[in-house]
């Protein structure tokens, strides 16, 4: 679904190179719950950045379903970003002025696909992510972790091959944290859906399948799920603590 091979990245400031991302090379599989974690400046939120193709990268390749998406122009990339990608963020850029089921639809107008259709959908996603009842409230008005499974819903909206989530439960309580993490587990079980996600807890990823962890623009270790999620938590912590802490990114 998605494969990235040989990735790299550095920044300039004025004479001085700061490489970012060192040659990452890696998969994700149709279906798969996988996160990133690291310390610091550990190049988090640069590989997801450069992975939505939001910044440019110096070398390597992107493959997304078999396409590699590494020299397409923005015109081309904006269509992969419509329909082919989910976009899930810390601070849930929902449009204000649009209603929850508004903001759902929001994809689909984009891509100007018939209003029945699209209606439908969302109203099912509602009651999926048990949204329902605030479909026509507007996000001043909701919950952070109904916000949230509110961009979880537009996310899935096009059926993206992939969605990115980028510390998707940073500003939640654990409460919500967890009703958005239960939300990216049905999309997954119910919708086959693919999740890629940015985060700094410890908590949030033990719920995945697989944690991909970096240290320095490189991948430290791999840590794939295999008895419970509380093993996977310590085990998850017992590789932060050695390379010292699980900070927030400034990347």
């Amino acid at each position: 679904m998605l494969r990235v091979e040989d990735l790299s990245k550095t920044y300039r400031t004025g004479t001085r190179d700061y490489p970012v991302l060192k040659n990452l090379s890696f998969q994700v599989k149709k279906g798969e719950f996988v996160a990133v974690m690291g310390p610091s400046g550990s190049g988090k939120t640069t590989l997801l950045n450069c992975i939505s193709c939001f910044i440019p990268h110096d070398s390597g390749r992107i493959f997304l379903n078999g396409q590699d998406i590494s020299g397409l122009d923005e015109a081309e990339l904006a269509k992969v970003r419509n329909q082919n990608l989910g976009f899930v963020f810390q601070d849930f850029m929902l449009l204000d002025g649009l209603t929850v089921f508004e903001n759902i639809c929001l994809p689909q107008v984009i891509a100007d696909r018939p209003v029945p259709q699209m209606e439908a959908k969302a109203e099912r996603f509602c009651e999926a992510f048990g949204i329902g009842r605030i479909r026509d409230k507007y996000p001043a008005e909701i919950s952070g972790g109904e916000k949230q499974r509110t961009a979880v819903a537009r996310a899935l909206m096009n059926s993206p091959y992939i969605m990115l989530a980028d510390e998707p439960t940073g500003n939640l309580d654990s409460r919500s944290c967890r009703a958005v993490i239960d939300a990216f587990l049905q999309a997954k079980k119910e919708m086959g859906a693919t999740v890629f996600m940015v985060t700094h807890d410890s908590f949030a990823a033990s719920f995945c399948d697989r944690v991909i962890v970096l240290r320095d623009g490189m991948i430290f270790t791999e840590l794939t799920r295999q008895g419970s999620r509380r093993e996977f938590m310590d085990e998850l912590l017992e590789v932060l603590r050695e390379l010292g802490g699980e900070g927030d990114d400034d990347e």
